[in-house]
């Protein structure tokens, strides 16, 4: 998708805070954080939103969880707790429509709900 921001940061045409990258997936710290820890791990592939998925992308979305895991331990996260947010749409938040997953601790959060 020639006009997607988070295509741009994968190809390397914006630059980012790139703190992890793989076959798969690049995770980069947010440009707006609303937490002291806020990580974005997107995919590689271009998917819009959460409603495109297929049964075809439960190993990429598994692969994208096990991932936010990692740079939660690797920031010193995982013990204290974090959360994990994926946006659908306008109305549930996404602005940027590639899936992505945001990572957000490093301070207690307000409870949802």
């Amino acid at each position: 998708m020639e006009n997607c921001l988070f295509c741009k940061i994968v190809s390397r045409d914006i630059p980012a805070d790139i703190i992890h990258e793989d076959d798969q997936v690049i995770a980069f710290r947010d440009v707006n954080p609303q937490a002291p820890v806020h990580v974005l791990i997107v995919p590689h592939r271009h998917i819009s939103t959460v409603n495109d998925l297929t049964d075809k992308d439960q190993s990429l979305t598994g692969h994208m969880i096990l991932t936010a895991g990692q740079i939660a331990l690797q920031s010193g996260i995982d013990d204290s707790g974090y959360r994990l947010i994926m946006n659908c749409n306008q109305e549930g938040g996404q602005t940027v429509f590639h899936i992505h997953l945001h990572l957000l601790g490093g301070r207690q959060l307000t409870h949802l709900g």
